[in-house]
């Protein structure tokens, strides 16, 4: 690292308080963060629900504190240790153990292990990498290996449910986008118009499908984007055509499954988990390639619906855990491409 490259210290960052009660922004060094071969010079980070339960302290998600938050960030490499990163180079890092294990994106130097480092995309801005963040690539993810197990727009409408929120919005947006009839869930009224303008060709509430009923139902869906669970989850299984697959990305509305075989042994319907976090690295680098191409939202303006600074995520965070938030909110650390 070279004098001009050598973080300005001390440097801002949003730091989980070791009593774990939530977080608050600290000045800190280099030598408080965790080691890693990258240093990044952070541009933009993201509001996932991860991070608004870590930052208010209503869910355990880091395992060590204090510890800088953020699951997710872009910028430039400010110095890398060997290997094929130089400095200047526009990367970005999700999940991997971020704000959990490791010193997160929320600091305007974030250090890291180079193997967890992908290089930007051609056609994207750090910008447009943290408005996608984990939860496009949770998308982008989900898409990739339901296609993979044979989903096809030809098996019939797409449920994607937890619409309004950032995994369900960047959802719709590529599912549309390649070719799905897509119908999308969510418990907000006033949502009806975002998500048809995202590409849904309707809107249904969650009343309309989380019952409980027989083993099997009449066949409906063509297969799932499920962020719910529980028996949201139950009821689409009962409901998803032959050989049709749901992934499922998340629990919002519980983590008990209560189901049987029938839609896999009558039906050959498929259960995909999704897990973004500890993610393969050449699958996901496969997976930043097709969001960066013809995977690429084509609503990210409308998706991103506010962009805050360090100071400002505390309100997001109570915001979007009591449900208020809609689409994606990116952090901007610092000025950035």
């Amino acid at each position: 690292m070279t004098a001009s490259d050598a973080p300005r210290e001390p440097f801002r960052a949003f730091r989980l308080r070791e009593d774990g009660h939530g977080g608050e922004l600290a000045e800190i060094g280099l030598s408080d963060l965790a080691e890693g071969d990258v240093v990044i010079r952070a541009e933009y980070s993201s509001v996932n629900y991860k991070d608004a339960l870590a930052g208010t302290g209503k869910g355990k998600i880091a395992r060590t504190l204090p510890l800088v938050g953020g699951i997710d960030v872009a910028g430039t490499v400010a110095s890398a240790a060997g290997g094929e990163l130089s400095p200047g180079d526009r990367v970005l890092v999700t999940g991997c153990g971020l704000s959990e294990v490791h010193d997160g994106g929320y600091a305007e130097y974030v250090r890291v292990p180079a193997e967890w480092v992908i290089p930007l995309p051609p056609g994207m801005s750090t910008f447009e990498a943290m408005a996608l963040g984990t939860a496009g690539f949770t998308a982008g993810l989900a898409l990739m290996r339901l296609e993979e197990n044979g989903q096809r727009p030809e098996l019939g409408p797409m449920v994607v449910t937890g619409a309004s929120g950032g995994v369900g919005s960047l959802a719709i947006d590529i599912l549309d986008g390649q070719g799905y009839e897509v119908v999308a869930v969510s418990g907000k009224a006033d949502a009806r118009d975002y998500l048809g303008a995202l590409g849904a060709s309707r809107v249904v509430g969650r009343e309309s499908i989380s019952t409980r009923g027989r083993p099997l139902e009449k066949s409906v869906w063509g297969g799932a984007v499920d962020s719910v669970g529980d028996g949201m989850l139950a009821e689409l299984l009962r409901t998803t055509v032959s050989w049709g697959s749901i992934a499922s990305i998340g629990l919002a509305g519980g983590d008990e499954l209560d189901t049987t075989v029938m839609p896999f042994i009558l039906r050959g319907v498929s259960l995909l988990g999704i897990t973004s976090a500890n993610c393969p690295r050449e699958r996901r680098l496969r997976v930043w390639e097709k969001l960066a191409a013809d995977w690429k939202p084509r609503h990210l303006d409308s998706i991103v619906t506010r962009t805050v600074d360090l100071d400002g995520m505390q309100p997001v965070f109570e915001e979007m855990l009591a449900g208020g938030v809609r689409g994606r909110t990116v952090v901007r650390i610092a000025g950035g491409g």
